[in-house]
């Protein structure tokens, strides 16, 4: 269900002017909430748990908070695809531990110390903990490896929008090589099929049709990517100085199919390229949201993939807002 038409549910518990008071809007709200949509109202949150069968994401933070809050706002709860777990996998709801009244209240519940740096709790519809207490850990995968061990003991399958997103949050060791083919769109798609290749590009080096790959060097090393290459009709070349990218020619297949027309990752481009390229499916690459929007493109439609990944999903997002 979408999370925003979820919120219907809700009107059996309470009547829309009251629920009207304990929702956000992630387009008005303090910047320590990022841009997801929270709860504010703890029972609520209980009884909406138990109707969907989820368990709750309990975010305390200060808001106002210090810059360890905000920065938590912008770069953990802001990124799209951490908005879209949180939405859609969890009952997301938001307790200031500056403030009083029902706050302060959830609060001492948990033992939670006021005035604090962020803190993420994931509990199950009696309220308990569902994994430990997340704390003193204000990245993006200190949240997301919570949430997937969330979802593991519910049984739930992750999605692959989510495996990528992890990917991307794991890889932090990164190395380049440059492979000479006799068509760089087949070799993008061939060099992109490998789960530890992060990113391809094609390109000329001396008049030749090149690749560059970027892939995780904790999980494949050069020599492993050469023979892989070799095996493929490919040629590795060193002379990566002289590398000239080729827009019009990266990611062949997905410029020429309605992709075009998608905020993407990095990661997601070349999976998606590399598949589109062997014929094989495709959409369960998208997350939720990708997959709506997808259905609605057209030829008139404008051209995302290119643009930065998160200015892009803002553009689509605020399209869907004005319809």
């Amino acid at each position: 269900m979408n999370y925003n038409l979820r919120f219907t549910a809700v009107l059996f518990f309470v009547s829309s002017f009251l629920l009207a008071q304990k929702v956000t809007n992630p387009n008005l709200q303090s910047e320590e909430l990022g841009k997801v949509t929270w709860l504010r109202d703890y029972e609520i949150a209980i009884k909406l748990a138990k109707k969907e069968h989820k368990d709750v994401l309990l975010l305390f933070q200060e808001v106002p908070g210090c810059s360890t809050c905000r920065n938590y706002g912008h770069q953990v709860l802001s990124h799209p695809f951490m908005v879209e777990i949180i939405e859609n996998s969890f009952v997301p709801l938001a307790i200031f531990n500056n403030k009083g009244g029902k706050d302060a209240q959830v609060l001492s519940k948990y033992k939670e110390p006021s005035w604090n740096n962020p803190v993420v709790r994931i509990i199950d519809e009696q309220g308990d903990n569902v994994i430990n207490r997340i704390s003193s850990d204000y990245s993006a995968l200190g949240l997301f490896t919570g949430m997937k061990q969330a979802l593991l003991k519910k049984g739930k399958k992750i999605p692959e929008y989510m495996n990528l997103l992890e990917q991307e949050l794991t890889t932090v060791d990164t190395e380049k090589a440059y492979y000479k083919m006799y068509c760089f769109w087949t070799g993008e798609k061939q060099l992109g099929q490998l789960p530890s290749v992060l990113h391809t590009e094609s390109g000329f080096i001396n008049y030749s049709e090149v690749v560059e790959v970027t892939f995780d060097a904790k999980e494949i090393t050069k020599k492993e990517m050469d023979t892989y290459a070799r095996f493929n009709n490919m040629t590795p070349v060193s002379n990566e100085k002289s590398f000239r990218s080729s827009p019009k020619d990266i990611h062949y297949y997905l410029q020429h199919s309605k992709y075009k027309y998608l905020p993407l990752t990095t990661l997601q481009k070349t999976k998606i390229n590399s598949a589109l390229g062997g014929g094989k499916s495709t959409e369960h690459l998208l997350s939720p949201k990708q997959k709506k929007w997808l259905k609605s493109v057209t030829s008139y439609s404008e051209i995302l993939f290119t643009t930065e990944f998160s200015k892009a999903w803002a553009i689509m997002e605020n399209r869907e807002n004005s319809l």
